[in-house]
């Protein structure tokens, strides 16, 4: 995963890869994606998030022979590659088998309708089987998560939470062939110019000898290996934990694909010792204005204003936090720290990263979520959020944008709308609110 394609679109979502459940696309009240893709990008192609969240576990692609589009664009591709040091005798060999792959562009034309609640979305998540695998999994690698931590300073339950979620510990990694996968979408225009930076990449690591063009598979955005990197992630941030002089990430052992999700999070300052956040009573009466990413108050501030720890103790002292309710009142909420942002480095999606701590917090022996959810509602479609949108701004609380994403413009004008009707202002988009904005 190392800076995924999660910025290819902000609606992305992550989708799950499980030995006991299809792949399943990812949610809170915004666009789920199965098989995203991961891996970092470069700051000049991404500027908040750079990793494609591609999940594994798809059914294999139908390829063409080719097509004559495809043909086209990669007799110019050519030059452009060679221009960028990739060697002649590089791309004709790993480029002689690229094929127009059809599935990889119905899968990206189609993310936007993948939809999930986050309850559900967790309760995938953070199964019990994948607990259980994943506490296997710990105990199998044990030497391999403790030159982890030794090395890169980053928790082993972490790196294994995001081992679990993107590739089930290892069981889904992708089986779609990475160049006709990428060679595919930069022909087709869309996002051209980022999966043809994908592709140079891929040449790139090719070129370096850490695996064959044949033997690069991932899934069908790209992401690559146990832990979904993308081509760019892996050249910035892979490792060669086992010192053979390889950063493998693709074979069934883990070690290098896990010393390079932990080099990843600790480039981009994970905290060592300290939590991503923890679940939270809010007491009667909270202003939900202050649920937001964009105020951070210290764990004092937030006692003082009658926040306590699910369990009833005081906040962590983790330096400042924010307040978040994926779900609304009617849901959980949480206080977030500095290493929850470093966990969206991977993925920006708040399910996908609430689900990767709440995995971590449950393969270190914590509880599970103590709150309910509003579990009679459903995820809205991409059009419903759309429409939400639209009518949010003819009475007057407009967002801006008619995007079907639910960003901050989206939630503070959903808040001016309830608080206009007498309601509780959490910003929750729910099918019961878009009914009111109906009437």
């Amino acid at each position: 995963m190392i800076r995924r394609l999660v910025a290819l679109s902000a609606c992305l979502l992550p989708t799950l890869a499980q030995a006991d459940e299809r792949p399943v696309a990812r949610p809170e009240l915004v666009t789920v994606v199965p098989q995203t893709a991961p891996a970092a990008l470069t700051a000049a192609t991404l500027s908040t998030s750079n990793r494609p969240v591609l999940r594994p576990g798809a059914p294999a692609l139908t390829a063409t022979a080719g097509s004559p589009e495809l043909s086209a664009w990669l007799d110019g591709f050519r030059g452009r590659a060679l221009a960028q040091g990739i060697s002649a005798e590089t791309f004709t060999t790993a480029m002689r088998n690229v094929t127009y792959l059809p599935d990889v562009i119905r899968r990206d034309r189609n993310q936007s309708e993948f939809t999930k609640t986050i309850w559900d979305y967790l309760n995938t998540a953070v199964s019990d089987l994948r607990v259980r695998n994943g506490r296997a999994a710990l105990a199998r690698h044990s030497e391999v998560f403790d030159a982890v931590e030794a090395r890169y300073g980053v928790e082993r339950e972490i790196v294994a939470a995001v081992w679990g979620l993107e590739s089930s510990y290892g069981t889904f990694r992708g089986s779609v062939p990475v160049l006709s996968a990428l060679a595919t979408l930069a022909a087709d225009g869309r996002r051209g110019a980022f999966f043809e930076g994908q592709l140079v990449a891929a040449l790139q690591i090719i070129q370096s000898g850490d695996i064959s063009s044949d033997a690069m598979t991932g899934s069908w955005a790209g992401a690559m290996g146990h832990t979904q990197f993308i081509p760019t992630s892996y050249l910035d941030y892979a490792q060669d934990l086992t010192g053979d002089g390889r950063r493998d990430i693709w074979s069934n052992d883990p070690s290098d694909a896990l010393a390079s999700t932990a080099n990843y999070l600790a480039q981009f300052g994970w905290q060592t010792g300290q939590p991503w956040g923890v679940e939270v009573q809010l007491p009667d009466g909270f202003d939900y204005a202050l649920a937001s990413e964009r105020i951070k108050k210290t764990p004092a501030e937030w006692t003082a204003l009658g926040i306590r720890r699910a369990d009833g103790g005081p906040l962590p002292e983790a330096g400042p936090a924010a307040i978040r309710v994926p779900a609304g009142h009617e849901g959980a909420a949480f206080a977030t720290f500095a290493n929850f942002e470093v966990i969206e480095r991977y993925n920006t999606a708040d399910a996908y990263v609430i689900g990767v701590g709440h995995l971590a917090d449950r393969l270190a022996g914590g509880p599970a979520i103590q709150s309910g959810w509003p579990e009679q509602d459903r995820a809205l479609t991409f059009d419903e959020r759309v429409e939400m949108q639209r009518r949010l701004a003819a009475k007057g609380f407009d967002p801006q944008k008619f995007d079907g994403r639910i960003g901050p413009l989206t939630l503070q004008a959903i808040r001016g709308y309830q608080a206009s009707e007498g309601l509780v202002a959490d910003g929750y988009a729910s099918p019961r609110l878009l009914s009111r904005l109906q009437w």
